[in-house]
C-alpha cells in the first residue's frame, strides 16, 4: 500500500545521526526539515508547516522535552516524537503525560520510526493542509489579483522572488484558488534532498530499486495525482532529472525508478526559485527548454523592503497567528520601516517573536524591536580586496579568497547554521555545501 506524504520537522545535535534519519523518512516517502537545535526548531515551526515532529531528547541548549513543552503551547495539535540513548521509563512517562505522541528509545529500526510517524502523523494532515506562513495582507492585493488569475488556468508557474518573501505561501494561495483545491498540494524543496534520492523521492521506487529501497514507494508526482506540485529551488535540480522533469511537462507521464511501467501525471506544477535562472542557463546549469516550460506564467515576488506599507498588517497578522496578544507602538513601526530585511518575511517573524517572547509589556516598543533585530543581523559587510592585495593572484585565486571570506562571514553571522547562512547569501543549501566543500571550510553543526 503506498503510503501519504507527511512533512516532518527532524530535530537532532549529532549530524551522521540527522543524516541517517533523514534518509529514512526519504525511503518512507515523508518529507522533511532537519534542524540541529530546539531553538532552530521553534523558527522553524514559525515559517512552515509540519505533520509532526521527531525530536532527540539530550541536546545542547535547550532539550527534547522544554522543547515539547513550548512546542504544546504553541501547537497544540502539532504531534511530538521523542528520541532518546537513555531508556528511563520514568523519562518515557513524564514526557507522555506533558504530551509527547510516543517516545523512541535509540536504536531503533527503520521501520519503528516510520510506523509511528505514520500512526501519529496522519491525523493531522487534513488541519495542517491549508495552514502556512503569514506573507500576504490586503495591502498586497495586485499580487494576489495576479494569483487568482494565474489560478484559474492549468498552466506551469514559475514564482521567483528572494528566500523568505513567501513563495509556498503564494503557490498554496494559487492551488486553494484552484479547480485542484479539493486535491492534495505537495511541496518538495530541490536543495533540501540529496541529488542521489530526488529522482526516488519524485518519481518513487520498486523495491530493491537502490541500496536501502526495502519497500516500494510512491513519489510526489503520484501522491499529488490531480492536484499541485511544488518544487521550490528548482535550480538545485541535477541536469540529468531537469530531462526527466521536461518529458513529465511535456508527456503527462513518467516512470518510477528501477520500474518500466509508465504511470500517467494528472499534476499541475508550481516551479519557484530564489536565483537568476536565465543566469544559471548561461552557465550551464540549467535547462533552456525547462525553463520556457516552467515560464508560462511568470510571478515575480518583491523583496520586503520594496513592500514596506505592507509591515502593519504583516506586523499585525503574524503576531495574530503567533497567538501573542502583544502589539507595536508607533515608534517600533517606524523601526521596522527603517531595517532593510534581507531575510525578508522569515526575518520580521523571528524579530517579532523574538520581541514578544522577551517583552514583559504587551505593547511593543522601539527599543525591544531594536533588540530583537540586533541578534539576528545581516551578514557584516566584508571588507574590499584592494587590486594591490590581489596583484599576484590569478582571477580564480582571488575569488576563492572573497567567497571563502563572504562565506565564512555569514556562517559566523548565523551562528554556524548553514541553512540561515545559504538564504542570507541568496543561496540554496546544497549550492553552499558545495561552495563549502571546494573551498574547505567545516560545517560547524
Amino acid at each position: 500500500m503506498k503510503s501519504m506524504a507527511i512533512k516532518v520537522l527532524l530535530v537532532e545535535d549529532d549530524r551522521a545521526l540527522r543524516e541517517a534519519l533523514a534518509d529514512t523518512l526519504l525511503l518512507g516517502g515523508h518529507d522533511y526539515t532537519a534542524v540541529a537545535s530546539a531553538e532552530e526548531a521553534l523558527a522553524a515551526v514559525g515559517v512552515e508547516a509540519f505533520n509532526l515532529v521527531l525530536s532527540d531528547v539530550n541536546m545542547p541548549g535547550m532539550d527534547g522535552h522544554q522543547l515539547l513543552g513550548l512546542l504544546r503551547v504553541r501547537q497544540p495539535q502539532l504531534p511530538v516524537l521523542l528520541m532518546t540513548a537513555h531508556g528511563a521509563v520514568e523519562r518515557a512517562v513524564d514526557a507522555m503525560r506533558q504530551g509527547a505522541a510516543d517516545y523512541l528509545v535509540k536504536p531503533f529500526e527503520p521501520k519503528t520510526l516510520l510506523d509511528l510517524v505514520a500512526r501519529h502523523a496522519l491525523g493531522s494532515l487534513s488541519s495542517t493542509e491549508s495552514e502556512g506562513p503569514v506573507a500576504f495582507e490586503p495591502a498586497s492585493a495586485q499580487l494576489l489579483e495576479l494569483a487568482a488569475r494565474v489560478a484559474r488556468s492549468d498552466s506551469t508557474v514559475l514564482i521567483s522572488g528572494e528566500s523568505g518573501t513567501g513563495k509556498e505561501v503564494l503557490a498554496r494561495y494559487i492551488h486553494q484558488h484552484s479547480r485542484r483545491a479539493s486535491q492534495p498540494f505537495i511541496a518538495i524543496n530541490c536543495a533540501a534532498i540529496p541529488d542521489n534520492m530526488l529522482e526516488a523521492t519524485l518519481f518513487g521506487h520498486e523495491k530493491g530499486s537502490f541500496t536501502g529501497a526495502i519497500a516500494a514507494q510512491a513519489g510526489k508526482f503520484e501522491q499529488a495525482d490531480g492536484g499541485t506540485i511544488l518544487l521550490d529551488e528548482i535550480s538545485e535540480m541535477p541536469l540529468g532529472l531537469q530531462a526527466k522533469l521536461l518529458r513529465v511537462l511535456q508527456e503527462k507521464e513518467f516512470e518510477p525508478v528501477g520500474s518500466n511501467e509508465v504511470i500517467q501525471s494528472d499534476v499541475r506544477v508550481i516551479a519557484a526559485t530564489s536565483t537568476d535562472l536565465q543566469a544559471a542557463i548561461k552557465r550551464g546549469e540549467f535547462r533552456a527548454d525547462l525553463y520556457y516550460r516552467l515560464n508560462v506564467l511568470p510571478i515575480q515576488v518583491p523583496p520586503l523592503r520594496d513592500r514596506l506599507d505592507d509591515l502593519p498588517a504583516l506586523s499585525e497578522a503574524i503576531l495574530e497567528e503567533l497567538r501573542s496578544q502583544h502589539e507595536l507602538n508607533r515608534e517600533a513601526l517606524e523601526l521596522l520601516g527603517q531595517h532593510a530585511w534581507p531575510g525578508n518575511i522569515r526575518e520580521l517573524r523571528n524579530v517579532l517573536e523574538r520581541a514578544a517572547l522577551l517583552s514583559d509589556d504587551l505593547m511593543l516598543n522601539a527599543m525591544e524591536i531594536r533588540a530583537a533585530i540586533g541578534t539576528l543581523m545581516p551578514v557584516e559587510r566584508v571588507a574590499p580586496l584592494s587590486i594591490e592585495a590581489v596583484a599576484h593572484e590569478t582571477f580564480s585565486q582571488a575569488r576563492e579568497r572573497f567567497d571563502r571570506q563572504l562565506i565564512e562571514s555569514a556562517l559566523a553571522q548565523c551562528g554556524g547554521k548553514v541553512i540561515e547562512a545559504a538564504a542570507r547569501l541568496g543561496l540554496g543549501r546544497s549550492t553552499l555545501y558545495k561552495k563549502m566543500v571546494a573551498l574547505g571550510i567545516a560545517e560547524s553543526l
